[in-house]
């Protein structure tokens, strides 16, 4: 296995201002590290929409990750913009991912309904908003971490499938 690099960054005002200690990105930097992920970078960001557009498109367009993931602000609080911070910087959607992150939660809580986590690409990152939750996030990672190394293998050219030509109609 290519040992893929990943950045996790939490978005939360409490988390940034050092009145909440984060869990959730800890606890996914020991899942990724577990994997065989080379953990880049690990932040504490602030839930503004703007800058945390400008920091995931600079880790994007400066190839700091194959695989950034978010936690936090994918509810329906005020201040939660994470996947429209996403959005924003998006090059292409990957609707499977967050279909399937809802559909295997559903099975635990009806509350997996209202989250707003999107995935995207971005250039050669994929980027997956994952809950706020230490228990989310963690159940969430679960149930995507077996696909991610082949769909990131596909994203950046070095899957056995991309390497051969495309048969003739």
């Amino acid at each position: 296995m290519r040992s893929f690099r990943a950045a996790i960054i939490t978005v939360s005002d409490t988390g940034f201002a050092g009145e909440r200690i984060d869990q959730s990105g800890p606890l996914i930097q020991d899942m990724l590290i577990q994997a065989g992920y080379e953990v880049a970078l690990y932040r504490i960001l602030p839930d503004e929409r703007t800058d945390l557009a400008e920091h995931l498109s600079d880790l994007c367009d400066r190839h700091q990750a194959d695989l950034i993931l978010t936690t936090g602000g994918t509810g329906f609080s005020p201040r939660d913009y994470t996947p429209e911070a996403t959005l924003d910087i998006a090059e292409r959607l990957v609707s499977g991912i967050p279909e399937a992150m809802r559909a295997y939660s559903l099975q635990k809580t009806n509350r997996a309904m209202l989250s707003r986590s999107v995935a995207v690409i971005r250039g050669q990152t994929l980027i997956i908003n994952l809950p706020g939750s230490p228990r989310a996030a963690k159940e969430n990672l679960e149930c995507i971490l077996p696909a991610l190394e082949h769909g990131l293998a596909i994203m950046i050219g070095t899957a056995k499938d991309c390497a051969r030509p495309l048969e003739p109609v």
